[in-house]
């Protein structure tokens, strides 16, 4: 089982979590925006060659994230 692993732009409040160990270069090959009116926010959900959900872009981390999940919070 891979466990999740976030990365963290306090400057962008931008938070990425990764759902497979690497994603390499060229292996996100589409990225499918999450409805930000929906959920007050703006998510991205990257998918590799095989339509698989390999990391999620999290934009105004601080408020849609546990502040656990940020690294150096």
């Amino acid at each position: 089982m891979i466990e999740p692993r976030v990365t963290y732009d306090p400057v962008a409040d931008a938070a990425y979590i990764y759902l497979t160990r690497e994603i390499p270069a060229g292996g996100v090959t589409k990225t499918v925006p999450v409805d930000p009116i929906a959920i007050g926010g703006m998510v991205n959900l990257d998918l590799d060659a095989n339509g698989v959900i390999v990391g999620i872009e999290v934009l105004g981390a601080r408020s849609k994230l546990d502040p656990d999940l940020l690294p150096g919070q």
